[in-house]
Parts: structure tokens; sequence; C-alpha cells
């Protein structure tokens, strides 16, 4: 019963990361900006040969390399273990994201209505994956798991600090294409609805819509 437990778990978390990257491209696609945590590298990946799932990689093993950072002196061996199995969900997160990015390589809207309905279906279906991917429990993405110790290190709350990563990381993607493209390329609106929507819908579908089906249950035995 228990490993069966932790199968589904890990099952329900790497469903998860693929509607992640799934909502993160559909995103893209919208041609109205990425989310935060992807702006950096979707800035990268449109200016040099990366792949946007090779720069995301790289992004991600940088993040591991800040929490390791943030928890000398001050880390356990359970923090260590938590940010080392980082690693391998990095490495299949980023492969999710190039297989999406081919899957919906010729998806373009036609219009500027819809750009947007590809937004929001972006932004939902990014959602989802994130309660998802939090639901069993199992292990922290580098971006959270950043976040954390951040917050751990330097005594702060971690919604703030959440936030101001997000905000560093869009001010870097836009210095990133400023130096690189002389212009903003990968940053618009969208990243702005982005950082806002994905937030607020991730609290109503956990709250009103998992809450309330049988996935639930079977997480909390």
């Amino acid at each position: 019963m228990i490993m069966r437990n932790w199968i589904i778990r890990y099952a329900v978390f790497i469903i998860g990361l693929y509607f992640l990257t799934l909502g993160v491209v559909l995103i893209i696609r919208s041609s109205l900006g990425t989310s935060p945590i992807s702006s950096f590298s979707y800035v990268l990946s449109l200016n040099t040969p990366l792949t946007l799932g090779m720069a995301t990689f790289i992004l991600n093993m940088l993040l591991i390399a800040g929490q390791f950072w943030f928890l000398r002196g001050i880390g356990t061996r359970r923090d260590y273990m938590e940010i080392m199995m980082q690693i391998p969900f990095s490495l299949l997160f980023s492969a999710f994201l190039d297989i999406n990015m081919y899957l919906f390589r010729d998806m373009t809207p036609e219009s500027y209505a819809g750009a947007l309905a590809f937004l929001a279906a972006g932004c939902l279906i990014q959602a989802f994956g994130v309660v998802l991917e939090i639901k069993p429990n199992v292990v922290a993405m580098s971006g959270e798991g950043f976040v954390k110790y951040a917050a751990r290190r330097f005594g702060k709350d971690f919604g703030r600090v959440k936030v101001m990563v997000d905000v560093g990381l869009v001010l870097l993607a836009v210095v990133t294409s400023l130096a690189m493209t002389h212009s903003i390329i990968g940053v618009r609106e969208g990243t702005l609805v982005a950082a806002l929507g994905v937030g607020l819908l991730v609290s109503f579908i956990n709250t009103r819509l998992i809450s309330h089906i049988p996935v639930h249950r079977i997480l909390r035995r």
C-alpha cells in the first residue's frame, strides 16, 4: 500500500510537470511573452543555439547551485537530499519543454484575440500543472527550492522572496534581450498576465476543484 501510494504521488507529480510545460509553451505560442520563471530561458533560446529546454536546464542548475550556497552552515542532510532530487526532474522538465515546443511549433494565433485565447489557455493549463506538481509533496522544483532556501537564509517571507525572484528573472530577461538584440523580445504583456493570473488560478483550482476529486483523497493517505 505504501509503495502504491508513492508510485501514485510521483505519477501525479510527473503529469503535473508535463502540464506545467504545456502551459508555458502555449503562453509562448501566444506571442505575448512567457511566464516570469521562463522569461530568461526563453530569451536565451531566441538568441542562442540553445533550445528552450537546454536553456531552462542551465538556469535550473544555477538555481540548484544557489540553494547549496544558501544552505552553507545551516543545511541538514534532508535539505541536501531534497536538492539533489531536483536534478533528474529538472532534466525531465526540460525534455517536456522541448517536446511541447516541437509538437506546437506550427501553432500561431492569427489575431490578437486568438493570442489572448492562447494566453488564457496557457495560464489555466500551467496553473493546473502547478497544483498537480505541489499536491503530492514529493519534490520541490528548483525555482521553488531557490525561493524556499533564500527565504530561510535571510529570514524573509516566502511570498515576498518569490516576487523578488520573479521580478529579477524578468529584468534579467529584458537586459539580456536588449544586450543581444537592442530591443525587448520575449517579454510582453502576457508575462504580466501570467505572473498575476497563474497564482490566482492555482489558488482557485487547489481550493475549489482538486479538493473535491478522488486524487486529493488518495494523496492524503
